[in-house]
């Protein structure tokens, strides 16, 4: 069987840091964590085709009218998108699929994958945490600072439509709590997939 897990939060929660090293213990065999496309620069040590494919708005605008996105969003200016492809090629393979986008990309999914989706919002102790992280990367002016905790507190509003909250203080424990999650994500109803165990019980 294979599963989504679907983590949202707010920027600096340390969503990606988590979801690496779950991917990293349960291995790659097991693990596909989605890798996003974007429209916005990359920050200092990214690179392109391991932490985002890097694209322009016009290449951004083209894919998304050939319908090569499962979601897309436009987030603080850029635009943010999941490609498709390789989600159903992992699927194919029993992965449990890890997608790090915001609430508007979460609406999205889980009207495509209503029943083998887990959803986890990640966040911050509280907000004074979050700003320290922010101001840790050193890519935040005053102005985007106060533009994402903003955003922070609305995406906030969203945590009762998530399955779990995993509020990350300490990191170890964090992502203990994380990898447990995803191999329970495994036991939820995939129709298609009970049908066809239930036959093979029935031989």
């Amino acid at each position: 069987m294979s599963s989504i897990v679907v983590l949202s939060g707010p920027s600096g929660s340390g969503k990606t840091s988590i979801v690496k090293e779950v991917c990293q213990r349960l291995g790659s065999e097991r693990t596909y964590f989605s890798i996003s496309t974007t429209t916005r620069p990359p920050r200092d040590g990214e690179q392109n085709g391991v932490d985002y494919y890097f694209v322009s708005k016009d290449e951004f605008l083209e894919d998304i009218a050939n319908d090569e996105f499962l979601e897309w969003a436009e987030v603080h200016g850029n635009y943010y998108g999941t490609s498709l492809k390789p989600i159903k090629q992992a699927l194919q393979e029993d992965k449990i699929v890890f997608l790090d986008i915001d609430v508007q990309g979460f609406d999205s999914i889980k009207k495509i994958y209503p029943d083998i989706i887990t959803s986890v919002f990640v966040t911050t102790p509280n907000k004074e945490i979050l700003i320290q992280r922010l101001q840790k990367r050193g890519t935040e002016t005053q102005e985007s600072l106060k533009v994402r905790l903003i955003n922070a507190l609305n995406e906030m509003k969203r945590i009762g439509d998530y399955d779990y909250l995993l509020i990350n203080d300490v990191f170890e424990e964090s992502v203990e709590m994380l990898e447990a999650i995803a191999k329970v994500s495994l036991l939820k109803s995939n129709k298609p997939d009970l049908n066809t165990f239930i036959k093979e019980w029935n031989k």
